[in-house]
């Protein structure tokens, strides 16, 4: 037996409503024929809005019985919300599993073997690229949730400005093979920095915070991962210090 479903949706010349995509895509993969209604423009949605005491669209029904929006219909599915889909942890674990390959990528296409040395050096460049490209998105943003942790920063507010920089000119540096005493210091210096502030404020003081590791607005917890990065920065200028 055919499962009908009428949806009712924005698209114009301009817009096409993202959720209201999404709205037709889940039913159809719920296996409903989908009768799909445009609004057109403002009239017409403030029209449709009024006549079924709406605030917003899309609109699903089932059955003649209004569903209501994405999100709504994904409850009616026994699914959760879009926004609670996932980690919080997915953006830290998305960039270093992909600076995991790419330094992969880089050590393989350089010696046509997978080096440790070379293979490990290669990632925590690659991710500290990677995360101050995130910082530098928004510097602002960083720098707001950064002062907030960081013993430097809180003391001398330009150092949360500098930051992305210093640790964006680190990975670069050890990606070109730039002299030990020209990038390591950097790293070391940072990272240092940036390890004792966390264990300050998380280990010590207990506060719980979010980490602006990925850039400003990050909803990852200041923790183990944050200390991590940092103690990466570290370990791996001192390598370089004292084996090239």
């Amino acid at each position: 037996m055919n499962k009908n479903a009428e949806l009712w949706r924005m698209k114009t010349d301009k817009h096409i409503c993202p959720y209201g995509l999404k709205a037709k895509d889940l039913l159809e993969r719920k296996g409903f024929d989908v009768e799909d209604h445009f609004l057109r423009n403002k009239e017409e949605t403030d029209s449709f809005k009024e006549k079924h005491n709406v605030k917003t669209t899309p609109q699903a029904f089932i059955d003649g019985k209004r569903i209501g929006g994405y999100d709504d219909l994904r409850s009616h599915f026994g699914m959760k919300p879009q926004d609670e889909i996932g980690s919080k942890y997915d953006p830290i674990i998305a960039i270093l599993v992909t600076s995991l390959l790419m330094g992969t990528a880089i050590t393989w296409n350089a010696l046509g073997t997978l080096q440790a040395e070379k293979l490990v050096l290669s990632f925590v460049a690659v991710a500290m690229v990677i995360l101050a490209i995130q910082k530098l998105r928004d510097l602002n943003a960083f720098s707001m949730q950064f002062i907030t942790y960081d013993l430097l920063a809180m003391k001398w507010i330009r150092y949360s400005y500098f930051y992305p920089f210093a640790e964006a000119y680190t990975g670069l540096g050890m990606l070109a093979g730039l002299p030990a005493l020209a990038v390591a210091p950097v790293g070391i210096s940072i990272g240092t920095i940036g390890a004792v502030s966390v264990i300050k404020a998380v280990y010590v003081d207990k506060r719980e915070l979010k980490c602006a590791c990925v850039g400003g607005n990050s909803k990852v917890p200041l923790g183990f991962i944050s200390l991590s990065e940092n103690l990466f920065m570290v370990g791996a200028g001192l390598w370089m210090l004292f084996t090239m």
